[in-house]
């Protein structure tokens, strides 16, 4: 063999060498993707976030809130009895929902979802606000097997204040707090391109921010910059399930209308003296699929005019 031919076969055999190098660490990296991706999807999560404002001076001490959204119809445990126990053992003052806690496709059931719903009210008054899904189940009923008024029967008749584009004040010591539920229009969820949500179509559905201290259940966080406009306080959002897989100093990866690295896909968002919640979810649907993006049970510690934490 010629010096010629013996270069060109040690170089042949480097380079399939590194190949073969590159090709293990691509199998060890998705085996341990997918390690982590089944271990994700089994529980959950306690964040919590302490939200301080002088309208809540009113406040003595904190108050805590449960915030739940994009459910899904997961269980965690036997008729969800893990999440339940979690909720009771943060003692909370409001559990809020924000909406996706089932399925709307056939074939999913939301009985077990409802009867862990139903649970709620004996820890703390439980306000709800819908999603996409419970929207697209009432809003086109035809089209689905499940039906949206025995869900929302359910959860009137156990005492679940249901905020269908409504609003309801409550006391938090002697600070009033409006709790707002908004359902933007279904064409705001289509896929490829986010579409105009004008502030006069959120007050023609909710009424005017007013002075108390409001906090809105807005599921879509594609349209934070129209809720911040509008003045709400407190934003409270879900639906992007944390964006997929969370990168560290980028955030979410995808949303589900194939927006890529998404603003607001999960965490706390401070915009002047307004403050925007996005929750990573509780659950899947369609992909299961959450990388470094733990399901989530948010506490939200809210008081008066102090210093952070």
């Amino acid at each position: 063999m010629n010096r010629k031919n013996y270069i060109i076969n040690q170089y042949v055999k480097e380079k399939l060498k590194l190949i073969k190098i590159i090709l293990i660490i691509m199998a060890v990296f998705i085996l341990y993707c997918m390690i982590e991706t089944a271990r994700e999807l089994r529980d959950f999560r306690l964040t919590k976030y302490r939200i301080c404002s002088p309208k809540l001076n009113g406040i003595r001490g904190t108050k805590k809130i449960i915030f739940l959204s994009d459910l899904h119809n997961r269980m965690y445990g036997k008729e969800n009895e893990r999440l339940l126990e979690s909720i009771k053992n943060q003692h909370p003052d409001l559990i809020l929902i924000g909406g996706d806690m089932l399925v709307r496709k056939d074939g999913n059931s939301y009985d077990r979802t409802v009867r862990f719903l139903e649970k709620l009210p004996a820890i703390c008054p439980v306000y709800c606000a819908n999603g996409n899904h419970e929207q697209k189940l009432k809003e086109l009923p035809d089209k689905y097997e499940q039906s949206y008024e025995g869900y929302k029967k359910a959860l009137t008749a156990c005492g679940i204040h249901m905020l269908e584009n409504a609003s309801e004040t409550v006391r938090l010591d002697e600070a009033p707090v409006r709790i707002s539920g908004l359902e933007i229009p279904l064409r705001a969820y289509a896929r490829f391109g986010k579409k105009d949500l004008p502030l006069k179509e959120i007050t023609d559905r909710i009424g005017e921010h007013g002075e108390e201290y409001q906090i809105l259940l807005a599921h879509h966080p594609g349209y934070i910059q129209e809720y911040l406009e509008y003045g709400a306080d407190l934003i409270l959002s879900g639906h992007y399930h944390g964006g997929v897989m969370q990168l560290p100093g980028i955030g979410g990866v995808i949303s589900p209308d194939f927006t890529l690295f998404p603003k607001y896909s999960g965490g706390i968002y401070r915009e002047g003296a307004q403050t925007v919640v996005v929750s990573r979810g509780l659950g899947t649907h369609s992909v299961p699929v959450r990388l470094w993006n733990w399901p989530e049970l948010i506490v939200l510690e809210l008081s008066g005019t102090s210093e952070e934490m």
